[in-house]
């Protein structure tokens, strides 16, 4: 990994540390680092930004995942919503 990548990974990470911990009131707190960081780095900015999509995603699967999961222990056999 580059060292572009290595700073927008390690960024986006402590952001959405943040974004967990305060949940609505941080929500869109990387889009603001995104554009801050935009305005004297664009290929930062966009990896970063890239970062935070993979991270949110992957956080949106492990609820989806957690929930299936559940549903199936406790012998259910619809998708979970």
């Amino acid at each position: 990994m580059g060292l572009l990548e290595e700073l927008a990974e390690k960024l986006a990470a402590d952001v959405m540390d943040v974004q967990n911990r305060h949940g609505e009131s941080a929500e869109r707190l990387y889009m603001e680092v995104g554009n801050y960081i935009g305005t004297s780095s664009p290929s930062l900015q966009e990896a970063f930004m890239t970062a935070c999509r993979l991270h949110l995603a992957e956080q949106r699967g492990r609820k989806f995942f957690d929930q299936r999961v559940a549903a199936l222990d406790a012998g259910e056999t619809g998708a979970a919503k």
